[in-house]
């Protein structure tokens, strides 16, 4: 039986292609900025540019780049076969991206009272990957 086998009959879980580059450039230090620029689809780059300007207190500028992130990741993760619903498993290091950006607006949109956002990113993080909602605090 797969790790990752859904026993309840739902959609399986979705993982993203693998992109190491914009991941590979961030570890080495490389602005995420010029890494959004390089690689605008990467929903890892503007996850950190969305924690870099929260973690500042920009919390505007925040919500745009983790907005930017969740749809980049909104984008490919239709384009790998997910239908609207299911897991997207955070163990699976090519979803975090776009899970980071979801949590990141999550978080922007509480700060600046965008309540309804704030709670339907919070259950959408929770359903997609409970791991994720426990990790990414």
């Amino acid at each position: 039986m797969s790790i990752h086998e859904n026993l309840l009959g739902g959609p399986p879980p979705t993982e993203l292609p693998d992109d190491p580059e914009p991941r590979e450039l961030l570890a080495s230090g490389t602005a995420p900025a010029e890494v959004a620029a390089q690689y605008p689809g990467s929903s890892l780059a503007w996850a950190v540019l969305a924690d870099d300007a929260f973690e500042g207190g920009r919390v505007v500028e925040s919500y745009a780049y983790a907005r930017t992130g969740y749809h980049r990741g909104l984008d490919a993760l239709r384009r790998s076969g997910w239908k609207g619903h299911g897991p997207v498993p955070f163990e699976h290091e090519p979803n975090r991206g776009f899970l980071r950006a979801l949590h990141a607006l999550a978080r922007a949109a509480g700060a600046i009272g965008e309540t309804e956002e704030h709670e339907r990113c919070s259950t959408f993080l929770k359903e997609s990957s409970p791991t994720a909602a426990a990790t990414l605090t």
